[in-house]
């Protein structure tokens, strides 16, 4: 907008050395440029859909009394931030070195922050373009958030996913005391990235999926050994190994038998299956036997 008097005879706007409109006279070729108003008070022009390029100096020039005038007026145009390059989603093994990049445009430049999209995690972890980590561990896996922010408008975010891949750990895995004729449990529990594969052994001999009264469940960070019945040939050391493309680890657990000190009520032959032993079982029923004969002694 350019204010002028009754004692303005000529006006005319100027962008640099170019000249946009002289009076009512369009001199640009640029469609943008409108006239709104040329008044005994006001001359002002206007730029639809301003980019980048309409950034600069105007000037406002108007004669009066053949003395000419000019008013200044300088156009600073803001540009949103926008992202234009971000790093891929990466794998990297444990301990080695990992470069994300960042590059976002705007007007002012924004100001471009790195943080771990972790519950761990506290604040920024840079304020750069380049997020450098050395060393990577397990912990810093995840995805990584970039955030381009200049107040013209809500910053604008882009995440990168980094995979950290590390041999297996198993974190459980216990030994279990099952009575003969119950069903028993084994559990394996590993982390790993890949994802580790499992494998039984009892003693040195391996054990296969669909081997009688065993079922073999792998998931993707456990496994899990079942005995539907188990026998006294069941019981013994358990060797689970987990592995994957960056190495492999085992733990050993016992399937044992549980041994009860109570006595059981008496359900009917093979009914009762406790832990001691057989001589204490022989001993019961000879027990039981003896009750009708000393009725009987008792009667005579």
């Amino acid at each position: 907008r350019c204010s002028v008097d009754n004692r303005v005879t000529r006006v005319a706007w100027l962008n640099r050395s170019s000249i946009l409109y002289a009076g009512n006279d369009k001199w640009c070729l640029d469609p943008r440029v409108v006239l709104l108003a040329n008044t005994k008070t006001q001359y002002s022009i206007q730029i639809q859909d301003v980019d980048v390029y309409d950034e600069g100096p105007y000037t406002c020039s108007v004669q009066t009394d053949n003395h000419p005038k000019t008013s200044r007026v300088h156009l600073i145009v803001q540009v949103s931030p926008k992202i234009t390059e971000i790093s891929s989603d990466i794998s990297i093994n444990e301990g080695g070195n990992v470069s994300l990049t960042c590059i976002a445009t705007g007007r002012p430049d924004p100001t471009i922050t790195w943080r771990h999209i972790s519950p761990k995690a506290v604040g920024f972890i840079s304020e750069d373009e380049y997020l450098e980590i050395t060393g990577i561990t397990r912990e810093q896996s995840g995805e990584y958030e970039c955030s381009a922010s200049n107040d013209v408008a809500a910053p604008v975010v882009q995440r990168v996913k980094v995979t950290v891949n590390y041999p297996p750990y198993i974190s459980d895995a216990k030994s279990t005391g099952v009575p003969v004729g119950q069903k028993g449990i084994l559990l394996c529990e590993a982390s790993a990235v890949p994802s580790a594969d499992f494998q039984w052994y009892k003693d040195d001999k391996r054990l296969a999926e669909g081997q009688k009264g065993l079922k073999v469940e792998n998931k993707a960070f456990f496994s899990r050994l079942t005995f539907f019945n188990v026998s006294e040939q069941d019981y013994g050391n358990y060797t689970c190994v987990a592995s994957n493309q960056l190495g492999n680890t085992n733990a050993s657990m016992i399937l044992y038998e549980e041994t009860t000190t109570a006595l059981t009520p008496w359900k009917g032959p093979g009914a009762v299956h406790d832990g001691n032993n057989g001589a204490w079982r022989r001993g019961v029923c000879a027990w039981l036997l003896a009750l009708p004969l000393a009725q009987l002694v008792r009667q005579f």
